[in-house]
């Protein structure tokens, strides 16, 4: 059962509002008589919070209940389509975002192309000129509520800044500060595995699990770690850095400076550059190309590509990064004991060509009270997660935190 949560009068207010709206969320439909019993409100105080939210249409009176004897109640639930929030999945070759109702359902997305290693003043316009069509694309009817955002690289969620985005080399640009000047809305900024993760918990295949793992592997490596049902960051914001992990003393040199990283060894880039490097030494392989000096045109996508079709050495440099990361993983499992893993990215969509030796990997190397019940999936949100998971970051502030008072939306309605 919920218990409210007493304190100053305006705190308390606000908290009770929030407890009523998400308990609304959560259960809905659901009378007022239920709302009352399940947060351990009185009647009345239900009631004023209830009638301030149809008021302002947060939430519906949507059918009438069951009675057990006397008046049938009405039941409330959440009136999602009448809000709309804004998503955006910033990664290295482009900015990836959704417009949703208030149950991350799509509205509308769309794509915008970034140019390699962009200047700051550039890439800031361009993440605002797709936030402001998105929020043009709102009905009118419609109030968008904020803007969440999934970084890649460093990230410090409370000030909204990009500490540092190595793949686009930008370092301290101040999102937040930016897009709330813009458009006068509330902004949330989160590493883009972490919001990822966020979105699995609240949408995905996280929603009932307790401890859970997320891990993008693309043309980046990086995990999203939930512990109790909350995000686990780190003292200075950079836990679930599993990319930058060392596998490989001898390894090959990281866009981080370092060797041997897994992101060296297991992101589309590096499985291509292994191809490419084999047959350089004389491999054969049906993704030789015609001109050798052509070798830097493979890509990751032609060697899944060929890895359908039975080539050995592509097939090879799957199995390779399947077993080095699962070898990371069982360091993570072993660290943080989680009931499942979550993978997304480009190559995750490889499916067993790269889950199979992974899953052999850990099962060989875990202990087994670490794996007995473990769960290893790949993301039910397919490429939107961490759209969808940025989309989270702004209902979380508003489901989990006093901060339903409309102080910042902007509403598409006649005045």
């Amino acid at each position: 059962m919920i218990k409210p949560l007493i304190g100053s009068f305006q705190l308390m207010k606000s908290l009770n509002r929030t407890l009523v709206l998400t308990t609304i969320r959560n259960l809905g439909p659901i009378s007022r008589a239920d709302i009352a019993k399940k947060t351990m409100l009185t009647p009345p105080t239900v009631t004023n919070i209830v009638s301030e939210l149809l008021e302002q249409k947060f939430i519906i009176e949507s059918e009438v209940g069951a009675s057990s004897g006397g008046r049938k109640p009405i039941l409330l639930k959440l009136n999602s389509r009448s809000f709309a929030i804004v998503g955006v999945d910033v990664g290295i070759t482009s900015i990836k975002s959704v417009l949703t109702d208030l149950d991350a359902g799509l509205i509308r997305e769309l794509r915008c192309p970034l140019p390699p290693r962009p200047d700051a003043d550039t890439f800031l316009e361009l993440l605002s000129r797709s936030v402001a069509e998105l929020i043009a694309s709102a009905a009118a009817e419609q109030t968008v509520l904020g803007i969440g955002v999934g970084m890649h690289g460093l990230v410090n969620p409370e000030e909204g800044v990009s500490i540092f985005a190595p793949n686009l080399n930008l370092r301290l640009v101040p999102i937040r500060a930016v897009l709330e000047s813009e458009f006068g809305l509330p902004v949330y900024v989160e590493n883009d595995v972490v919001a990822m993760a966020l979105g699995e918990l609240w949408f995905g295949g996280g929603q009932l699990t307790d401890h859970f793992i997320c891990v993008n592997i693309g043309v980046g490596v990086g995990a999203g770690i939930v512990l109790n049902r909350q995000i686990f960051r780190g003292s200075s914001y950079s836990a679930g850095e599993l990319g930058h992990t060392t596998v490989d003393l001898n390894g090959p040199r990281c866009s981080c400076g370092n060797y041997g990283c897994l992101q060296a060894l297991v992101s589309g880039p590096a499985i291509a550059e292994s191809v490419q490097n084999e047959i350089a030494l004389g491999r054969k392989s049906a993704l030789l190309p015609p001109v050798p000096s052509d070798l830097a045109s493979i890509t990751g996508e032609h060697v899944y590509e060929a890895a359908l079709q039975g080539d050995v050495l592509a097939l090879e440099a799957f199995g390779k990064a399947g077993r080095l990361l699962g070898i990371s993983l069982t360091n993570m499992i072993h660290t943080l004991n989680p009931q499942k893993i979550i993978l997304g990215g480009g190559v995750a969509q490889a499916g067993d060509l790269l889950t199979g030796p992974l899953n052999e990997t850990v099962r060989s190397r875990a202990l087994e009270s670490s794996v007995t019940s473990l769960v290893i999936e790949t993301s039910q949100l397919g490429d939107r997660a961490t759209a969808i998971g940025a989309v989270t970051a702004v209902l979380s502030r508003i489901f989990e935190l006093p901060q339903l008072q409309g102080e910042a939306a902007v509403s598409h309605s006649e005045p």
